[in-house]
């Protein structure tokens, strides 16, 4: 599906003195040391058959990326016929000659590779997986084989379930989602019907169901073939090694027709578009787009920096105003995304209940002209520049995936035909000023050249179509691309490559310390880029809320960044924005936390505000009340989000009033009622450096880590007594049964089965995890092959264990079809079932020990990813060498002990389905599955009286 896309880049050894003055004159900062930043040496060279090639070779992890874009999209497509390269983003997932039916996947997660997915934008489609690099053989047979050997599998039979999967993806993410229809509706505004851009990536059901086999092939001939592909690798790789295998396996496959580039001058608007559109939300947005400068292309990155000062972030104009001061918006978020044919910025914002769209519009006018008029301030400017410019050497943790370092490779070379751009990108953003961000405010945002979409409460309209009877498209006939001696020479390809010589695990083991005060310290050093995290973690989560007062964790924590008693919120995110960063507080179930990320360069910056926030907050009046306005709109809010509303009555269902009863948002009546002085007392009892650790990961030595905490931390103290966070008790296992959430003309069923789940400190946890991902948790596992790849009835299924300090739930199920959702529940628990009477078998064990062994250097790949997991020692009193003994313990689990689990924790009998759809509908099918008694219930999970 399409995606919002961030540009990262990697900067070379050229501009990095550049990028660390980030326009100090202007921007009067303090001159800042030395950054540390790798030369991005990549080298790009072409296959005789058209396909080009771009390595990078780093050696930081175990780790290589493979990133293939086709260079095609809806740019490409004809109207009427819309959606074909994402349909084909999810065919090629479904098996090619060579590698098998539905088993590209499968080898992928053996491998132990991570980020394995797809995604589609207007410009270009890219598959992408990160692998252990010894693995990387296998990686470039699965994407030669899909690249060359596809249409050899791909019949009517694989089109018609992918064709479900596909419209299923479209009511998940457009019709289902709030507000999403709006989005598709203002590109159907800023272009014109016979413009590429104007239909949805996904496309419309009726072009998806009007795909016909010879359609898709002849469009995956044209368009996926080596001449219109780029491959690019990063990681840990031997570039003499590697050409001849790229050489093996691409270099055969033949080149297709010319691809030519679409030459199409986007129209400009002149007049002012306006829609409305019903939706089944609870608060009105309005949305205003604009369309700026192609992406790159002279303009682009003033028009970036003037959607980020005009509402980018919590010190812009628009959340200032709108959210902060006047309090009549929820949220605002406002973004350029940049595209070959024309760029597209919108500003999303929401209202505050009782506000009306019009004086949503109002005042977002006024903002929008005074910046047009008299232009931005330099320290906005400063501000922007600083955020945008953090965000790319933040993208250069990860080496490939959605924005990774191999995407960012792609990503030039797509649209300048030149990998090693960044530069000139960069100065781009260096060269930009008031001036010209004033400039291209009046260029590009005046109100004759934008489109405004009001959403607003009321039945949603739906253009949804029949599905395409079995019988169409049954007798043709399909010929093979290649001849017979051609593919009797490519018989070599059926022999899977041998894995190579495993790479050595080093999974880190945090140093650790404890300061006087009774704080521990963890850091993982890993000096590969100039930037740091840093994060404050407090056993104070939702299991510590007082009786009765549910909600009062998740109000602390996020009163943290709300003004201290020396800065105000206001201070606090333009501090925070202007190095380039975003503080951050909130409460989980079992903890809360405060902390963000930057450059290393800012690092007593980062510490100075993270250490006031926990250890000063303020909980000033004014603030409270508008935060808990903003509270009480999300809890209108999530009655417009399935997914949340699942999660609430589920969780109250099983624990009824206990800590684990209610989200972090609380209740409606609990945040109405809750005083300051209950905040103050919880923070009091809570908020004690012996009830917390400071996280660090990145850019830092043990000595500087050791300082930074004494300084900022040393001489924090409770101010009462310390109040341990208690584990809640594991509730009693329910008698199975049916909750229904009514809501009416919903698209589709959300659906999921509660249990009963299990503490993290659970000695079963390995074994849990393991059986857990041959159910329901890895994409090949039996509820995903069977809910989606056979029957078609989602966009995606699965299980999970929700592991907390206390019991937390099991849950297992997916969003279906709303005249599906008797057939999927009744797959749901034979699943459920079959776990436990046809067993995991030895494969099946393997397939996951592999995916879990395997992938684990993945997951410390960005320092977020190693702050969240090196956390979870402290919060789940684990050992901190718990890492490096993890895969011992993954390798040492037996078929029996598997077994064992499903057999103990996977309980069909105690488990409520709850299902949050149109009722008139699903009933009906449900209680026929005789699962047991049906109840309502509303969408806070309190009992709802049948009517008579």
């Amino acid at each position: 599906m399409r995606q919002p896309f961030i540009r990262k880049t990697a900067p070379v050894c050229a501009v990095l003195a550049a990028i660390l003055g980030l326009h100090l004159e202007a921007a009067q900062l303090q001159p800042v040391k030395q950054l540390k930043l790798p030369v991005l040496a990549y080298e790009k060279y072409k296959l005789p058959n058209g396909l080009e090639v771009i390595l990078y070779e780093n050696h930081r992890l175990p780790l290589v990326a493979i990133d293939l874009w086709y260079h095609v999209g809806p740019m490409n497509e004809k109207a009427g016929r819309t959606g074909f390269a994402h349909l084909f983003e999810h065919m090629m997932f479904e098996g090619s000659e060579h590698v098998g039916e539905k088993a590209h996947i499968r080898y992928l997660e053996g491998a132990g590779a991570t980020d394995i997915n797809g995604t589609t934008d207007f410009d270009r489609t890219n598959y992408f997986e990160t692998l252990p690099s010894n693995q990387l053989e296998l990686g470039l047979w699965l994407e030669s084989d899909r690249m060359g050997f596809l249409l050899e599998t791909l019949d009517q039979a694989k089109l018609a379930n992918q064709r479900d999967v596909v419209r299923n993806e479209r009511r998940q993410s457009v019709e289902g989602r709030p507000y999403a229809l709006s989005e598709e509706k203002m590109f159907h505004l800023l272009f014109p019907k016979d413009h590429p851009y104007y239909a949805d990536v996904i496309g419309s059901h009726a072009d998806i169901e009007a795909a016909r086999i010879r359609d898709v092939r002849d469009f995956f001939q044209h368009y996926y073939c080596p001449n219109n592909a780029t491959i690019a690798i990063a990681g840990d790789l031997d570039p003499v090694k590697i050409k001849p295998l790229i050489e093996k396996y691409f270099g055969p496959i033949p080149a297709g027709p010319p691809v030519e580039k679409v030459k199409l001058t986007t129209r400009s608007i002149t007049t002012e578009l306006r829609a409305v559109v019903p939706d089944s939300v609870q608060l009105p947005r309005v949305s205003m787009g604009w369309l700026t400068p192609p992406a790159l292309q002279p303009g682009d990155a003033d028009a970036d920096l003037a959607i980020q000062i005009l509402g980018g972030g919590r010190s812009s104009r628009l959340y200032r105003k709108l959210v902060y001061q006047d309090q009549i918006a929820q949220s605002v978020n406002c973004e350029n995304e940049s595209l070959a044919l024309a760029s597209v910025a919108v500003c999303n914002v929401t209202a505050r209940p009782g506000v009306k769209p019009e004086q949503l519009e109002t005042a977002m006018n006024k903002e929008i002209d005074d910046l047009r008029a008299n232009g931005p301030t330099v320290p906005e400017v400063d501000r922007a520049r600083n955020v945008l410019l953090t965000r790319k050497i933040a993208g250069l943790q990860r080496l490939g995936g959605f924005g990774g370092v191999a995407d960012m490779l792609n990503y030039y070379n797509q649209y300048v035909g030149d990998p090693g751009c960044l530069p000139k990108d960069i100065e781009r953003y260096q060269n930009a000023t008031a001036v010209s961000v004033h400039q291209a405010m009046q260029r590009f945002f005046a109100p004759n050249q934008r489109a405004v979409v009001y959403t607003v409460p009321g039945k949603k309209v739906i253009e949804d179509v029949p599905r395409t009877p079995a019988t169409v498209d049954a007798d043709v006939k399909l010929t093979n691309p290649y001849s017979a001696g051609f593919e009797t020479a490519q018989e070599w390809r059926k022999t899977v490559p041998a894995a190579g010589a495993p790479p050595k695990l080093h999974l880190p083991v945090p140093a650790m310390f404890t300061l006087g005060n009774g704080m521990k310290v963890y850091l993982v050093e890993d000096h590969a880029l100039p930037l740091i995290h840093a994060e404050v973690l407090d056993l104070a989560g939702s299991e510590a809320n007082p009786s009765g007062k549910p909600g009062t964790a998740g109000f602390t924590a996020r009163m943290l960044t709300q003004g201290t008693t020396q800065r105000s919120a206001t201070q606090i995110a333009e501090e925070a924005e202007r190095i380039g960063a975003e503080l951050r507080a909130n409460a989980t179930d079992d903890a809360a936390a405060a902390g963000m990320g930057a450059l290393s360069t800012n690092t007593d910056e980062v510490f100075k505000l993270v250490s006031d926030v926990v250890e000063h907050p303020a909980f000033q009046d004014s603030e409270i009340e508008r935060i808990r306005r903003e509270r009480l709109a999300a809890l209108v809010q999530e009655a417009d989000q399935p997914v949340q509303a699942l999660l609430r009555v589920g969780e109250k269902t099983l624990y009824g009033e206990g800590p684990y009863a209610y989200p972090s948002t609380g209740t409606t009546e609990a945040v109405k009622t809750m005083t300051r002085q209950d905040l103050v007392n919880f923070w009091t009892a809570h908020y004690a450096p012996q009830n917390a650790a400071l996280v660090l990961a990145g850019d830092l030595t043990a000595p500087e880590a050791r300082r930074l905490a004494e300084t900022y931390f040393g001489s924090w103290s409770a101010s009462g007594e310390v109040a341990p966070a208690r584990i809640p008790q594991t509730p009693d296992a329910p008698q199975r049964r049916i909750v229904i959430v009514d809501k009416p003309g919903a698209p589709q069923t959300t659906l999921a089965a509660f249990g009963v789940g299990l503490s993290r400190k659970t000695p079963d946890y390995v074994p849990v995890e393991l059986m857990n991902s041959i159910l329901g948790g890895l994409f090949s596992s039996r509820i995903n092959m069977n809910l989606r790849e056979k029957n078609g009835f989602t966009y995606g299924a699965f299980s999970r264990y929700l592991f907390r300090r206390g019991a937390g739930p099991f849950l297992a199920g997916a969003q279906v079809r709303t005249d599906v959702t008797g057939p999927a529940a009744r797959e749901l628990f034979a699943e459920l079932n079959r776990i436990r009477t046809d067993p995991p078998t030895a494969a099946e064990l393997k397939l996951a020990q592999d995916y879990a062994l395997r992938s684990l250097p993945g997951q410390f790949e960005t320092l977020r990813a190693s702050s969240d997991l090196i956390g979870d020692l402290f919060v789940y009193d684990l050992p901190v060498d718990y890492y490096r003994k993890l895969p011992e313990q993954y390798s040492s689990v037996a078929l029996a002990a598997i077994r064992k689990a499903a057999l103990k924790y996977v309980q069909p009998s105690n488990l409520v389905l709850i299902a949050v759809g149109d009722r008139a509908k699903i009933e009906g099918p449900l209680q026929a599955l005789n699962l047991g008694p049906v109840e309502l219930r509303d969408a806070n999970g309190d009992p709802v009286e049948s009517p008579q």
